[in-house]
């Protein structure tokens, strides 16, 4: 019996060691998307707006050789790389330097001296491969998030009704599609993601990995060589994060084997039509600025109902009673609660924002209600603190009530803004009441019901 045991031991530690249980043991594991307080929908549609201005400021190629050509690689690597679904679109814009870049949400652009660069498609696949992992990875709004978490959160609770537009509004925080945009200059972890996931990426594609760590290694000795400017867009905005054909080359025990043959065309044909093409004038840059869209100027309504029936609203980690006629709106932690003549073309004019911001540390509530007021601020410069904050009790939790005033979005007005921040552990809840300058005191005493019917979950 002894015997016997001895044996089936032996037995169960020859599969454990064999290769294929080795591999599986040793496999790093994959990267997963990073905290964001975007939400997956904001990643589309910003990636939608953005692409409309990209397409202002490049020339987009119009030959349908081409354009099918880079779609069908960039399909294949995510539909038989196994990536999240996402709206991903692929265009090639007239460009000389050696670049692509994709937006949050799936569009992508490759620039005509990338395609003139690669020798060979698995290389051109390694590029694509690493975009399209910055975007299913959201490192781009990820950043974003970590860089200005609470004054993010005001925006976003205003994007949630649709507030004009989201890059408008991002605008106002130094965030677009400059050079220096977090959304796309990547941290060197960001690129050590990028590589990974693209690399498993192309080898279930059919595309030998190892090719983007050495196309990636050839930018990295052209940044030092002769023609620095064709790469150092490109360079810029991917920091290498070290020797990535050795990082690779680690991977390759662990990842699909080849044969790595995938071919989606012929690429020496490509590069000749490329060659061929007409140059073309650049559409006319718009200016550098961070203006955004003008508030609506609309006329305020003669009367907004305020019904004495109320309803209880519970989810998103807590509940309110509001008026029963008036409308709930939500996108992933943000719920909006207003009448429906409340509503400017997405702006509130009356009605009450709910959010949270998650932080990294405990909540300091007297410091992060200051920066969350910073970030309202820099969103309408005209906003005013008309009272100091003053400490309240909401849901049985230590909370602060402070009274602010901002451009309303009825023409000529101001409104009376009052935001209750509450901490929550690691997270800022706050709300904000809105109502117009002179028709507050008639809502505060709705304002102040539905404060103080609050609770937290």
């Amino acid at each position: 019996m002894k015997n016997r045991r001895f044996f089936l031991a032996l037995a169960l530690l020859a599969t454990l060691a064999s290769p294929a249980a080795l591999a599986q043991a040793k496999r790093r594991n994959l990267p997963r998307p990073g905290w964001n307080m975007f939400s997956k929908e904001q990643d589309i549609e910003l990636g939608r707006e953005y692409a409309k201005q990209v397409e202002r400021q490049f020339v987009v190629v119009q030959n349908r050789e081409l354009t099918d050509y880079v779609n069908r690689i960039g399909m294949r690597l995510v539909e038989k790389g196994g990536l999240e679904k996402y709206p991903f679109s692929f265009k090639v814009v007239q460009e000389d330097s050696i670049n692509a870049f994709a937006l949050p949400g799936g569009p992508m652009y490759v620039h005509t001296g990338l395609l003139r660069a690669v020798e060979n498609e698995a290389q051109l696949a390694g590029v694509l491969a690493h975009e399209l992992s910055h975007v299913v990875l959201r490192h781009g709004t990820n950043q974003a998030s970590k860089a200005q978490f609470a004054q993010l959160g005001a925006l976003l609770a205003g994007a949630v009704i649709g507030t004009g537009s989201i890059t408008g509004q991002l605008a106002q925080l130094g965030i677009g599609l400059g050079a220096n945009s977090v959304l796309l200059k990547y941290s060197r972890n960001a690129e050590s993601q990028a590589d990974l996931l693209g690399a498993y990426t192309m080898a279930k594609a059919g595309y030998n990995p190892i090719e983007m760590a050495r196309f990636f290694e050839r930018l990295e000795a052209e940044r030092k060589g002769k023609t620095p400017k064709l790469v150092e867009i490109f360079t810029a905005s991917h920091p290498s994060p070290g020797n990535r054909v050795k990082a690779i080359e680690g991977q390759l025990p662990y990842m699909p084997r080849g044969p790595y043959n995938a071919s989606e065309g012929d690429l020496k044909r490509v590069q000749a039509i490329v060659a061929k093409l007409p140059k073309m004038a650049k559409p006319a840059q718009p200016g550098q600025g961070s203006a955004t869209a003008p508030l609506p100027n609309a006329s305020k309504p003669e009367r907004v109902p305020v019904s004495r029936n109320t309803r209880l609203y519970r989810g998103d980690g807590f509940a309110i009673q509001y008026p029963d006629n008036w409308r709930v709106s939500r996108s992933q932690r943000s719920v909006t609660i207003a009448p429906a003549e409340g509503l400017v073309q997405g702006h509130v004019g009356y009605g009450v924002i709910i959010n949270r911001a998650t932080l990294q540390r405990a909540v300091n509530l007297e410091q992060d209600t200051q920066s969350l007021i910073n970030g309202l601020a820099q969103q309408n410069s005209n906003l005013r603190t008309v009272e100091q904050p003053q400490r309240i009790t909401v849901g049985n939790r230590r909370a602060l009530v402070t009274k602010l005033s901002s451009d309303s979005p009825y023409a000529g007005m101001r409104e009376i803004d009052v935001l209750v921040t509450v901490g929550l552990d690691n997270e800022l809840a706050y709300v904000i009441c809105v109502a117009p300058l002179p028709d507050y005191p008639s809502f505060e005493p709705i304002f102040q019901l539905m404060i103080r019917s609050i609770s937290f979950e």
